[in-house]
């Protein structure tokens, strides 16, 4: 899971991006990088966290009243400084593009290309997508207006290209491109911001970062749907393949900002249900009803509001975070995670000395780090600890773009919830379900017919994942991580 934002405007864009890339920085710790265009690409990029990577040395060296940005959340290859977006090509077209997501047949893509004689220079799986779009656009016919050029080209990738992905390029001479592959598996979002000429257009990740920058008259693309917006800022949208939209449902659970829209749903607003429906499940299981509910900082907050309102009891913020310490589950490596959870939280005593607490989380992958957070609530003098996921069993291995591509990674696997429970160290284990989760972000919007739930149900709907494909993504995550923990 990556971030993904572009701007087109009257003046320099580099301030924007810069500002609209610190709004998604929850989506990617790894690295970040901003290409931006007045007749010539000027690039920086590099690792770490956007505050690192940019000085004002080096936002003064990004002219260009258009321009493309991504942060990184590495779930191919190594995750070094060479896998950093956006990445280019300077011919026979210059051609920049940066991706949020997941190619699936990105090894034998890899291949195809090394056998024509055009080997891939990284791990990071944009540069066939990139390979992919800018032969087709060569291949075009040169008499075609740009926008039917970019629309063969986006066509091809589509075809050529699987899995699942949200896609932004620059084009020298065109302009800004964006587009949504046919399953709108990640999102993609635009919005317009008036100037003294043509409205500025971005497109983003999510809704938040184009709040916080001003554009409005906001939209999502739609599965299999295509934006360009040339040099004179006039908007070309085309739909280039049916769409079959299965918006991924973790965004919701925990990915996104909640104050973000995502397909027209507020995540905000899903949370809140989720609390609702996970109190119903609590008051139908028959467990004990604590004296307290405590949620996980921050993901957890707004679910657990609503489910202590539900239970009557009190809400408490018993669990501290530093803000300094990033996101534990993006870290890359496990030992990163745990390391990380011991800097990244500390417990107020007085709400849990002698008190039954039950702690509520997004969701529960590994187990090592709610197995850390139970501790620390009994070190702190808790009576009873219970644990509470207002997402169901995580099971399933995700091939779209979400670090957990190995049936090792999940605490859930083949074990009962009594097993779960004895794991982590709680008295008792609640899930939310998953008919729930799907009803409490349908309800945002009754038009999605169908979320990604793969990772919960196994049910991979790009048709295409099969377990050659799984083994083939589990080895190569396997090996880089490997890597990665022996420094290479």
């Amino acid at each position: 899971m990556c971030g993904i934002l572009g701007i087109i405007g009257e003046d320099d864009v580099v301030s924007d991006l810069y500002e609209g890339l610190i709004a998604i920085q929850h989506r990617g710790q790894d690295a970040a990088g901003i290409m931006t265009y007045d007749e010539v690409f000027h690039l920086r990029k590099g690792l770490g966290l956007v505050a690192d990577v940019f000085d004002p040395e080096a936002l003064e060296s990004l002219p260009g009243n258009a321009g493309i940005a991504h942060v990184r959340y590495p779930t191919v290859g190594l995750g070094g400084e060479e896998d950093a977006q956006p990445f280019f090509v300077t011919s026979p077209h210059a051609i920049s593009m940066a991706h949020n997501g997941n190619v699936t047949n990105f090894l034998e893509l890899r291949e195809q290309f090394a056998a024509q004689g055009k080997g891939i220079a990284s791990q990071c799986d944009v540069e066939v997508i990139l390979r992919v779009f800018e032969q087709a656009f060569a291949a075009a016919d040169p008499a075609l207006v740009a926008v039917d050029r970019v629309a063969e080209a986006v066509a091809a990738v589509f075809r050529e290209v699987k899995g699942s992905y949200s896609v932004v390029a620059l084009l020298a001479d065109t302009g800004l491109v964006a587009f949504r592959d046919p399953f709108g598996i990640k999102p993609c979002i635009m919005g317009r911001r008036k100037t003294s000429g043509k409205d500025a257009v971005a497109v983003a990740s999510e809704s938040v970062a184009l709040d916080l920058l001003g554009f409005g008259n906001v939209r999502d693309l739609a599965p299999g749907e295509m934006l360009l917006v040339d040099l004179d800022r006039n908007e070309h949208f085309r739909q280039i393949a049916p769409a079959n939209g299965h918006p991924c449902i973790f965004e919701y659970v925990y990915f996104a900002r909640p104050d973000s829209f995502i397909d027209k749903v507020s995540v905000y607003k899903t949370r809140l249900r989720l609390g609702e429906s996970l109190a119903a499940e609590h008051q139908r299981s028959g467990l004990p009803v604590p004296d307290v509910v405590i949620p996980v900082p921050d993901s957890a907050r707004t679910a657990a509001t609503t489910l202590a309102r539900a239970l009557g009891v009190n809400y408490r913020e018993g669990l501290v975070k530093n803000r300094y310490i990033g996101r534990t589950f993006i870290m890359p490596g496990q030992k990163a995670r745990q390391a990380s959870v011991k800097r990244k939280l500390n417990s107020i005593r007085v709400e849990f000395e002698g008190k039954h607490v039950l702690i509520v989380d997004d969701s529960i992958v590994r187990g090592t780090t709610s197995r850390k957070i139970v501790q620390m609530a009994r070190d702190a003098g808790a009576r009873i600890v219970g644990f509470a996921s207002y997402s169901p069993p995580l099971q399933h291995p995700c091939v779209y773009g979400i670090d957990m591509q190995t049936t090792d990674e999940f605490v859930a696997r083949n074990r009962s919830n009594a097993e779960i429970c004895k794991f982590i160290g709680a008295d008792y284990l609640l899930y939310g379900t998953i008919d729930d989760l799907e009803t409490a972000a349908g309800a945002g919007n009754t038009d999605i017919a169908h979320f990604c739930t793969a990772c919960f149900t196994g049910h991979y709907p790009t048709g295409d994942v099969t377990a050659h494909c799984l083994g083939s993504i589990a080895e190569e995550r396997r090996g880089s991580r490997l890597a990665i923990s022996e420094g290479r």
